[in-house]
């Protein structure tokens, strides 16, 4: 095939953009509200529900100080609907992976359109310099 036709056939392909959502990591009081610990979750502040939401999360890098490859295990989770200008928990997140890429790609149907985006929070911006007021959620997070 040639280069051409490959590219007039990647132009009748249709790729929404991702507006709208955010994902971010949040730090709060664990249940019992003895311990600070971070959370993180997926923002929608579209003015319409997001359906079907599946968010795929591994952790990946290298040790600075011996230059080990880390690879954290990939974790799926099925969050069903989020509504519109609402938000979800993904999942719990420890310290020990901030040094890494910590990257969460979401996929979602806003009607029968699917869209997908890939969110990565790279080595050591989940420190409190970088955070923020997490819109909706009104916590301190950092957010992407």
């Amino acid at each position: 095939m040639s280069n051409f036709a490959k590219k007039e056939m990647r132009k009748d392909i249709d790729i929404p953009v991702v507006e709208g959502i955010s994902v971010a990591v949040v730090k709060e009081l664990n249940e019992e509200k003895t311990a600070e610990v971070y959370n993180v979750y997926i923002l929608n502040q579209k003015s319409e529900p997001i359906d079907d939401v599946l968010v795929s999360s591994r952790g990946y890098g290298q040790n600075k100080s011996t230059g080990e490859k880390i690879t954290s295990s990939t974790l799926r989770h099925y969050i069903g609907t989020v509504k519109k200008k609402s938000f979800a928990k993904i999942e719990p997140i420890i310290e020990e992976v901030f040094g890494i890429n910590n990257e969460y790609w979401v996929s979602f149907y806003v009607g029968s359109k699917i869209f997908d985006k890939k969110f990565i929070f790279l080595p050591e911006t989940i420190v409190d310099e970088n955070m923020v007021i997490v819109p909706l959620i009104e916590k301190t997070g950092v957010l992407i």
